[in-house]
């Protein structure tokens, strides 16, 4: 198998400290500068995968570059550069502990509570008489808290949040009104490439000028889900499951060998085959979102080559000679 990212060890210009997240690496540099490097890991049911899934970390930076380039007009957020396809330098921020999860059809985690018999989902109403994929008459607002490393995250509603004083109203409004917004800009954009972006998650943070801004991911596989809008009505018609874009399938991959992260269960081995069928699938999903074909970065020496790339951009952008 070719070389993965799973860990990352970097020393660079100005750093004062590091925080090992899911899937990215945290460098936090002087001047309220922060380097988020994407590896190749894998996590599904809050779990991370053992092994690397290649160029997963390259396609989840650059599709969350381009969506943010795509969005900052509307919601202001956290980016300043990206030196290496698995790399991006922004603004230090308090971030939110919470995620703002928006779900504009009843799937994954909504659509196992529905099944379930569920009909609130984070203090919101859902309708009666919904199957599985069926569009809301509304998009939905179902935070969840932020787990820390190897912790799940949680459902979580508005007025818990506000009670708990894990928000303040004030901010917590701009919060939505801010998901709203990229979620219809979201909306928009997997339209003209034949997609349904299906739900999604933001997140968002304070910078020290106390502006709220988005931070980390953005309409990546890992954060959302998408269908393929040719044929959605058809196969929702006939109760045939959706042609979808998403990380889901690592999901559904998961239950079917007996495992949703909880214990005692046992994580399935993951092949070589089935690694490349993931990776193979990443690539699609990347050249699906972005209508661009993916080129592939070069995996010898992947850790010398981002160092090397962002240690160059560092001493540039502090001014070390």
């Amino acid at each position: 198998m070719s070389e993965t990212l799973t860990s990352s060890d970097f020393n660079f210009t100005s750093q004062e400290k590091f925080y090992k997240g899911k899937v990215r690496d945290v460098y936090y540099l002087k001047k309220d500068i922060v380097v988020m490097v994407a590896s190749d890991r894998i996590s599904a049911f809050d779990v991370v995968m053992p092994k690397g899934i290649p160029y997963k970390g390259q396609i989840l930076n650059q599709i969350a570059i381009k969506m943010m380039n795509e969005t900052r007009e509307l919601v202001p957020n956290w980016l300043i550069n990206s030196p290496d396809p698995n790399v991006s330098v922004g603004h230090l921020c308090e971030p939110f502990k919470v995620e703002m999860v928006i779900r504009g059809y009843l799937s994954g985690h909504a659509a196992r509570q529905y099944k379930k018999g569920e009909r609130t989902l984070c203090g919101v109403k859902m309708p009666e008489g919904m199957k599985e994929n069926d569009k809301f008459p509304e998009p939905i607002i179902t935070p969840a808290t932020k787990a820390e490393f190897g912790k799940h995250d949680e459902d979580i509603s508005k007025l818990e949040i506000i009670s708990r004083g894990i928000v303040s109203l004030d901010d917590y409004e701009i919060l939505e009104k801010y998901t709203r917004l990229l979620f219809k800009k979201g909306s928009e954009l997997a339209r003209e490439r034949g997609l349904i972006l299906v739900d999604t998650k933001y997140e968002f943070g304070k910078t020290k000028e106390d502006k709220i801004v988005l931070i980390d991911e953005i309409h990546t596989p890992d954060s959302s889900r998408y269908f393929y809008s040719n044929g959605y009505s058809e196969r929702q018609m006939k109760n045939e499951p959706q042609k979808q874009l998403s990380k889901e399938f690592v999901r559904q991959w998961l239950i079917s060998n007996n495992f949703q992260g909880l214990p005692d269960q046992k994580l399935p081995e993951m092949t070589d085959e089935y690694i490349k069928l993931v990776s193979d699938r990443y690539i699609e999903l990347y050249e699906n979102i972005t209508s661009e074909i993916f080129i592939k970065s070069d995996l010898k020496n992947i850790k010398n080559r981002i160092f090397t790339k962002t240690e160059n951009y560092l001493k540039e952008y502090f001014g070390v000679r």
